[in-house]
């Protein structure tokens, strides 16, 4: 993957230097709000299941992490004011660009996870961390309003693993099985899409799947016509019925 290696470093750099003004602005705005740094240095699973440090500029308040769990609903009250409008423009994940120039991450691959959601894959999931994690991937675009999926529950963190990671998974596996340079090309065109109509970003969606021959389940999920359900995630034969640190 020698050639994936060095598209992601060029364009990180040309990304980073195209896009410094918006990133300054970012960092002025995160700052002036509480006088604190602009940046949330997360850590991720790396490929091999390693442990790196995932930069992203800050749109919660100062240790969110101590206070709430891993998965965030839009009506969590630890983001902030500047917070939100970083989260809805994804402006908070431009900045991982630094982490492709150094190498933990790729533009397109699964999306890094916590250590404790990580614990909580299945033999089949664990095939997701073979690969570099990556700043989008098709489950960014279908779940792009995850917040929102999230927000009204008494448990994200459960909700999240019994709704959302089954079927971010199996868009995971099967890029991982069907990725190219042309995939990653097309996946990157998607995300910028999705920012403007998300319904037409999750058309072009579907219609990788079903060039990759995914099955009709997966690909009725993707349309996002109706309410997620709960399901087991690949290679486990029932639902996640808890998550660590959830009441009994």
């Amino acid at each position: 993957m020698a050639l994936k290696r060095a598209i992601d470093f060029a364009a990180a750099l040309a990304g980073l230097l195209v896009f410094s003004p918006l990133l300054a602005g970012v960092m002025l705005a995160i700052w002036l709000q509480d006088r604190r740094s602009p940046f949330y240095i997360a850590p991720r699973v790396a490929r091999g299941a390693g442990m790196f440090r995932m930069v992203k500029f800050r749109s919660m308040v100062v240790n969110a992490d101590k206070i709430g769990g891993s998965s965030t609903a839009s009506t969590d009250r630890r983001i902030t004011p500047v917070g939100r409008f970083v989260r809805a423009y994804k402006l908070d994940e431009l900045v991982q660009l630094w982490n492709v120039l150094k190498g933990d991450m790729s533009l397109v691959g699964p999306r890094p996870q916590v250590m404790t959601d990580a614990g909580l894959y299945t033999e089949a999931e664990k095939r997701m961390l073979t690969v570099l994690p990556g700043i989008t991937d098709l489950a960014s675009i279908v779940f792009a309003d995850e917040g929102e999926i999230l927000a009204g529950s008494e448990d994200p963190d459960l909700r999240y693993n019994q709704v959302i990671r089954p079927w971010k998974s199996r868009l995971a596996l099967l890029y991982i099985d069907h990725r190219t340079f042309l995939a990653d090309l097309e996946i990157i065109v998607l995300t910028a899409a999705a920012l403007m109509s998300q319904r037409a970003a999750l058309r072009g969606v579907q219609r990788i799947l079903r060039r990759w021959g995914a099955d009709e389940l997966l690909c009725e999920v993707v349309r996002r016509d109706e309410p997620l359900f709960p399901y087991p995630p690949p290679g486990a034969a029932a639902i996640v019925m808890e998550y660590p640190g959830t009441a009994a």
